[in-house]
């Protein structure tokens, strides 16, 4: 048997993926099959798929490898939002996000449902609501926020609602909207379990956000119940137009956001000085309090404290 059975790199699948079921019954035994594995340098990807030699093990083969052992499955929820560059809330970067797919034909069982680091939702899916990308089936970005919606906590099903709805810079890929608000308030009219909550967060959302330390902080300042305008216009003495990412107008205070990867480069940070200098010239600005993510993640409520004095205190410089 093992003068004839084929070579590993014979069996490899799109994407470079192998499956050991498709190995054995071409005639590998399971020691031999695991030794040569081993030797040649394959990659495990799941227990029952590998990836050859030279490939790097990313959520497209995660996602291919799931996909090839289970035809019925479909890319969803957290999943399919990563395969269309929807961003969401990062969780344990030490460890990959368990792949979450949606069985369409009903056929998973419910008490393997996270096994091997899958998750599996059964639901019907309409011929509308899955594309190909890739070699792959996802559920179609409406869909996509629909159970994000539906079975994410509020912050960050919105997130994700934000980021499709804006044009936004992710994983280094500029991309396009994909979609408007319509579209997902159409797709939860449906009578969906779920569906009154998602549809009194999507009241919440805001496409105007430019990244999702900006939507937190949204929600954050929501909930205490202040209510600045988003991305707000302004004007410089030269005619320059600026964007605030929040500006009580009233009061005269802005608050900006500094996402993570800002000042990426000094053009970048002469720039952002430069911007810095000419909103402070608005009229319509007498004070900017300016915070990294770091701080709207972690530390809301030192954020709204000072968000809540300084706004105490135009008040009282407003008193005639």
């Amino acid at each position: 048997m093992g003068a004839t059975r084929e070579p590993l790199r014979g069996l490899v699948q799109e994407g470079g993926v192998l499956l050991t079921a498709r190995a054995l019954e071409a005639g590998w035994a399971p020691r031999a099959l695991l030794r040569a594995l081993t030797a040649e340098g394959w990659t495990r990807i799941t227990p029952g798929a590998w990836v050859e030699p030279g490939r790097d093990v990313t959520l497209l083969t995660r996602v291919r490898a799931a996909q090839l052992r289970k035809t019925e499955l479909v890319a969803s929820h957290r999943t399919a939002a990563a395969l269309w560059r929807i961003e969401t809330l990062s969780h344990n970067a030490k460890e990959p996000e368990p792949l979450v797919f949606t069985d369409p034909e009903l056929a998973t069982r419910r008490d393997r449902r996270k096994a091997g680091g899958v998750r599996v939702h059964r639901a019907a899916l309409a011929p509308g609501e899955v594309f190909t990308r890739w070699g792959l089936r996802l559920t179609a970005p409406t869909r996509t926020l629909v159970d994000l919606l539906r079975t994410e906590p509020r912050d960050e099903a919105l997130v994700a609602v934000d980021s499709a709805l804006s044009r936004r810079t992710v994983g280094g890929v500029r991309r396009a909207a994909l979609l408007r608000p319509a579209d997902v308030a159409a797709a939860l009219e449906a009578p969906l379990w779920g569906g009154a909550a998602a549809r009194r967060h999507l009241h919440l959302a805001d496409p105007r956000a430019g990244s999702p330390a900006e939507t937190i902080a949204r929600l954050r300042m929501h909930d205490a119940g202040l209510h600045p305008e988003s991305q707000a216009e302004l004007r410089t003495p030269d005619g320059r137009r600026r964007y605030l990412d929040f500006l009580f107008r009233a009061e005269g205070l802005a608050v900006e956001i500094e996402g993570y990867a800002y000042h990426g480069t000094r053009a970048a940070h002469r720039e952002d000085i430069a911007r810095f200098n000419q909103i402070l010239q608005c009229p319509e600005v007498r004070l900017v309090l300016r915070y990294t993510a770091a701080d709207v993640f972690y530390r809301p409520a030192k954020v709204i404290e000072e968000i809540r004095a300084a706004l105490a205190q135009a008040a009282i410089g407003m008193r005639p």
